[in-house]
């Protein structure tokens, strides 16, 4: 998967998900996905290469980096939950989902249970 395919599937993705916005905290270089107002994706360009950042268990996100080159700590965040992943060949478009899907998920299950969009033991995805 190269540079365009993965920052185009992950926005694809990212926005199919409930109550997903896109927004530019951070100026017009950095993509910035938000559920009810946390962050749970992000994506931008760090020495021209693209980059997609997703949040994980950490536990998962140490396996991640493990198993795929292109998954690093996360660029500018929380090294322990984030993850920064940029194209190569092992990448197929099944994990890109499951990233961004599974960033969100991280996400909406610390939200106060009256303000999740989704149940996270229950969401299927539509992306």
């Amino acid at each position: 998967m190269d540079a365009a395919q993965l920052i185009a599937l992950a926005h694809e993705c990212a926005v199919g998900l409930p109550i997903a916005e896109l927004t530019h905290p951070f100026g017009p270089d950095w993509d910035v996905f938000k559920v009810r107002g946390r962050v749970f994706m992000l994506t931008t360009e760090v020495r021209g290469e693209p980059m997609l950042i997703v949040k994980a268990d950490p536990e998962d996100g140490l396996a991640l980096r493990e198993q795929f080159a292109e998954v690093t700590p996360g660029y500018h965040m929380n090294k322990k939950h984030w993850n920064s992943v940029v194209a190569g060949p092992r990448l197929d478009e099944e994990l890109v989902r499951e990233l961004v899907i599974g960033s969100y998920l991280c996400v909406v299950e610390k939200l106060p249970q009256d303000k999740r969009p989704v149940a996270p033991e229950a969401f299927l995805p539509q992306c």
